[in-house]
């Protein structure tokens, strides 16, 4: 597979990098070194109560937080992208025409780190499981565009009960009737790769993806760290990570 993300020293040119193939043993020689499972991320101290439950079903697993220290990018065994503020202008693919839809706490720091680490991910084939502003910053990595402010996605009930229906594609591997809801961007134009598996039944945002012909990466426009039902896509990311560690 062969997947365009914008490079930064580009500008806006495309670069293409050719991840590693389903039976590559490049991740295999790092966890011989390292004699665990690790998962690189980016996590405001703010989403870590929500995350540790997941966390603690894997003994063998170390959480590396690039908020926190340095995160050694080629050790990684997987790559969680966790919800935050809005990425930066200075990474979109478009204009932004009304500066003030964009939040004022945008954070280039992670954002910077968030598209190097995609990148490296996806050379190496890595798992990738990327929530709310995770799944627009992997769009954004591949070169697509961010609806920059919609409505109705972000009402207080919404955060934390699974009240907006879905509809989802046929071939979707993990569909949910319904879903929690917390954000004001989505996906506008989609990214090299990308194709939908579930959109919002009322208004078509797109609050599901699958990164074709790879391995694995997911990404949700939802929060499935904050209810039970989403069990199985962890679980599923966990399991891809173990897959990882037996090639």
């Amino acid at each position: 597979m062969e997947t365009v993300i914008p490079s930064e020293v580009e500008g806006s040119r495309r670069v293409t990098f050719k991840s590693a193939p389903r039976d590559s043993s490049t991740s295999l020689g790092m966890t011989a070194i390292c004699g665990m499972r690790n998962i690189g991320t980016w996590m405001r101290r703010s989403d870590e109560k929500y995350f540790a439950p997941f966390f603690a079903k894997c003994p063998d697993l170390e959480v590396w937080n690039a908020a926190r220290r340095k995160v050694p990018l080629e050790k990684m065994t997987g790559l969680l992208l966790t919800g935050g503020p809005d990425v930066a202008p200075e990474f979109l693919n478009q204009p932004v025409p009304d500066p003030s839809v964009i939040e004022k706490d945008v954070n280039p720091d992670r954002d910077r780190w968030e598209l190097d680490a995609i990148k490296k991910a996806i050379e190496r084939g890595l798992p990738i499981f990327a929530i709310c502003k995770g799944l627009q910053i992997l769009n954004v990595a591949l070169g697509g565009t961010l609806h920059l402010d919609i409505a109705g996605h972000n009402l207080p009930d919404q955060k934390t009960h699974d009240v907006q229906p879905l509809r989802s594609d046929r071939k979707t591997r993990h569909p949910f009737e319904k879903v929690n809801s917390s954000h004001h961007q989505a996906i506008n134009k989609l990214g090299a790769g990308l194709e939908v598996e579930s959109w919002c039944a009322t208004d078509d945002i797109i609050e599901q993806a699958r990164l074709r012909d790879y391995p694995f990466a997911l990404g949700v426009q939802y929060h499935p760290e904050r209810g039970k039902i989403y069990d199985e896509l962890f679980d599923d990311f966990l399991s891809r990570i173990g897959n990882t560690l037996n090639r």
